[in-house]
């Protein structure tokens, strides 16, 4: 099966050197991957996105101001 990303064979190297997963294992990903690119991610980290300026990221979190429509508060009802 051939490797999806830069950083699953990085991983795979990492199992490799603590000897968790055979030299065989690594080869057989490594030769069905080919010298094909890989990108860096298959998926971005959680998080990763671009965060908004602070001036756009405000909100007021409480009461806001109502528009004015011209019509008498809702008071007492006969």
């Amino acid at each position: 099966m051939p490797f999806k990303s830069k950083a699953q064979r990085r991983k795979f190297a990492e199992l490799l050197m603590k000897g968790e997963i055979s030299e065989e294992t690594f080869e057989e990903w490594n030769r069905s991957t080919g010298s094909r690119s890989l990108p860096e991610r298959v998926k971005p980290k959680k998080g990763a996105g671009r965060k908004k300026p602070a001036a756009a990221r405000k909100t007021s979190g409480g009461r806001t101001s109502r528009k004015k429509t011209g019509r008498k508060p809702a008071g007492k009802r006969r």
